[in-house]
């Protein structure tokens, strides 16, 4: 699906709503701001690389792992999410490509492969990948995280909630989920939905500050102000927190200015994952 405005650029748009991994952003008649996350899955998510000198090290590391085996699964999914996060997408996309030939039976490496895809903006492949991720006898959360957010991305928006509701049935209160499904409602302009289930969602405790950041433009969307700074400001160091509400009235102020323009703006996209 084509983008209909040039994407944002600003750091403060990064340090607000953004991680390493960079996903596509849909246009659509709702209003909102430049979104990435990054679900980190798998046995290697615990000790997920969090800075750009980690990344970059860890993509060296992972990086001679698989070329020295490219059999190797485990090295393959770690190499590719380094050349996500530092912006290599046709490569890391490349290289799942070789590794799930090789291991075609690798459930764990065919999500990543079709995570990958998803974030490179191959829609269609990606999802066929995810269908075969999983079985309908042992679905994996994730992955119907994944598809949830592929089909977000395709417009397919009820579908979308469909395969979020399922995740939830295995991992009740799952706050990535309950991200994504947020911003599908979000998508779908029901911001009360949305605004409820991204409440929910930060009141996890292992919700990303990103979650947090969503719910603050949807209730400033929803014209409480005040409250959306309040939000924007929690739990974060003084000097982000200043830098999160500053992005957020930019993002609210161009949103009226869209709207009486007849134009259309960013909103956040749900998450494939890592």
């Amino acid at each position: 699906m084509p983008l209909e405005n040039p994407p944002l650029e600003s750091s403060r748009a990064a340090r607000l709503l953004a991680s390493a991994a960079v996903a596509a952003l849909l246009a659509l008649s709702v209003a909102g701001c430049k979104t990435t996350s990054d679900d980190v899955t798998g046995s290697i998510g615990s000790s997920a690389p969090r800075s750009d000198a980690e990344w970059r090290r860890s993509l060296e590391v992972y990086g001679a792992r698989y070329r020295a085996n490219p059999d190797d699964a485990e090295a393959a999914i770690a190499y590719a999410r380094g050349l996500r996060a530092t912006d290599q997408r046709a490569q890391a996309v490349a290289v799942l490509e070789q590794a799930s030939i090789r291991n075609s039976s690798n459930m764990t490496l065919l999500g990543a492969y079709g995570r990958a895809l998803a974030e490179a903006g191959d829609l269609n492949q990606a999802f066929d990948v995810l269908t075969r991720a999983h079985t309908p006898d042992n679905p994996d959360w994730r992955v119907l995280n994944a598809q949830g957010a592929v089909l977000d991305q395709l417009g397919r928006h009820a579908e979308a909630q469909k395969y979020y509701s399922s995740a939830l049935k295995i991992v009740p209160d799952e706050p990535s989920v309950l991200s994504n499904l947020g911003l599908s409602y979000v998508l779908m302009k029901d911001l009360k939905r949305a605004e409820v289930t991204l409440r929910r969602a930060i009141a996890q405790p292992n919700a990303d500050p990103k979650v947090r950041q969503n719910l603050a433009l949807v209730v400033g969307l929803r014209g409480k102000f005040d409250e959306a700074e309040k939000i924007a400001r929690e739990g974060v160091p003084a000097s982000e927190a200043a830098a999160n509400v500053e992005y957020l009235r930019e993002m609210l102020a161009q949103q009226k200015d869209w709207k009486k323009k007849g134009g259309r703006a960013f909103v956040p996209q749900p998450n494939p994952g890592g």
